[in-house]
């Protein structure tokens, strides 16, 4: 890039933070009703402009068709009716959630009489880096939104065009709302140059990173940002089937876990089964998988089920396919799933299948990712399914937040302390 370029790049990169700092100063003092009325005209503008939004996916669509995007990415990519109006869906979800802001999240009074209080206040400016999925515009605008932050959105090359109509959708139901539009802004470029300003540059704008999406941009951002970031690993989830798995429910999970969407980060990528129920349970839920269209690659005793499972290798133990290809492998009971889950995983999510409740127990406990279900597809990881609206992503760090990233936790606290007088001696 030239240095006119650079010096060019550099200055739209700042004026997009020294507004989104303004904007964010006008949303902390913002209630929930006009955040709440934006939330709602959002996803009428989402709804009326279903047209706009198919039409500008398309020349996406057809442009990741041409560079030869897997069939997973292109899911990913994709718009229709149903999940546009999953979108708006999930905006009005948010919409009616209570305000996370001014909320008291504890309260205590001391011995001389201060009262103490811990209140909810928003982050400030978030920068959120993304890849294919355009409905994280919606989902991401809409929760920084409802928690009083203003937001930075550098969407993935693949989905501008989608993004951007989205965006502008977004941003006319501000303007419409009376807040700033600068609340929600999105980088207007695909230059990946655009990247490295947020994370090295930009500072005194932006509080906090959010990156989403595979290995390769979460590398970038954990190594080139100055910035504090809010971790969002590949989701490398195991479903475990205990010898006191009931034969249905684990065909059914498993089936669902690994193919309802192939391409998300809370589907499936290894199956363990017990070696004590691997002569009754392993086989029928190896078929069912096969004949669904989905490959099998296995340890010997998978491969002896049917001719059809490819040898596993060492580096599919820890590979996050996002796609309708999936790991197989016995293990000596819940101590040998806790082993392999802890040894290879990415700290996302895991699910165990049985009726024992003793063995559950201590699957749940003993295994520190960030969720972790009993009986139970792995593609429940989500924040729409756990009652949050939506989310940004699911966040597999242990500081700050962890788990679905929802408008609760885009929040931090301050203390507010109230006196008679009181002097310390």
């Amino acid at each position: 890039m030239s240095a006119d370029l650079e010096s060019e790049l550099k200055s739209a990169m700042e004026k997009l933070g020294a507004t989104a700092r303004e904007a964010a100063t006008i949303l902390a003092r913002t209630g929930g009703s006009a955040k709440n009325d934006a939330l709602g005209r959002a996803a009428e503008l989402l709804r009326a402009r279903q047209d706009d939004l198919l039409k500008a996916n398309d020349r996406d669509m057809a442009a990741a068709a041409k560079k030869g995007l897997s069939d997973a990415m292109m899911d990913r990519l994709k718009l229709d009716p149903e999940r546009i109006e999953a979108m708006a869906a999930g905006i009005e979800a948010i919409a009616d959630l209570d305000d996370p802001i001014g909320g008291v999240i504890a309260e205590w009074e001391r011995p001389n009489g201060l009262r103490v209080q811990r209140v909810r206040v928003p982050l400030g400016v978030i920068g959120i880096i993304y890849e294919s999925r355009p409905n994280v515009t919606a989902d991401a605008g809409a929760l920084c939104l409802k928690s009083g932050n203003a937001v930075i959105l550098r969407g993935g090359s693949e989905s501008f065009h989608s993004s951007r109509a989205i965006h502008a959708c977004l941003a006319d139901a501000l303007a419409a709302a009376g807040l700033p539009e600068g609340a929600i802004q999105m980088v207007p470029t695909t230059d990946r140059d655009a990247v490295g300003h947020m994370l090295k540059d930009m500072g005194q704008y932006i509080d906090v990173i959010i990156p989403r999406g595979g290995k390769n941009l979460i590398a970038r951002v954990q190594q080139d940002a100055r910035i504090p970031v809010m971790g969002h690993l590949e989701g490398l989830c195991h479903v475990y089937v205990d010898k006191a798995a009931d034969l249905e429910k684990a065909k059914a999970i498993t089936l669902n876990a690994k193919l309802r969407r192939t391409g998300i980060c809370g589907a499936a990528e290894t199956l363990l089964v017990d070696e004590a129920c691997a002569d009754t349970h392993l086989a029928p839920i190896i078929k069912e998988l096969l004949d669904a269209g989905c490959e099998v690659r296995g340890d010997q005793a998978v491969c002896r089920t049917d001719d059809r499972v490819k040898p596993a290798s060492e580096e599919d133990w820890s590979t996050e396919y996002l796609d309708a290809v999936i790991s197989a492998k016995v293990v000596q009971g819940v101590e040998g799933a806790i082993d392999h889950i802890v040894h290879y995983g990415s700290s996302h999510t895991e699910s165990i299948i049985t009726e024992d409740a003793e063995t559950a127990d201590k699957f749940l406990s003993d295994i520190d990712s960030a969720i972790l279900l009993h009986n139970a597809s792995t593609q429940f990881a989500d924040g729409g399914e756990f009652g949050m609206g939506a989310e940004i992503g699911i966040a597999t760090g242990k500081l700050h937040a962890r788990g679905p990233v929802g408008a609760e936790q885009l929040t931090s606290f301050k203390y507010v302390v109230r006196g008679d007088g009181q002097t310390r001696p």
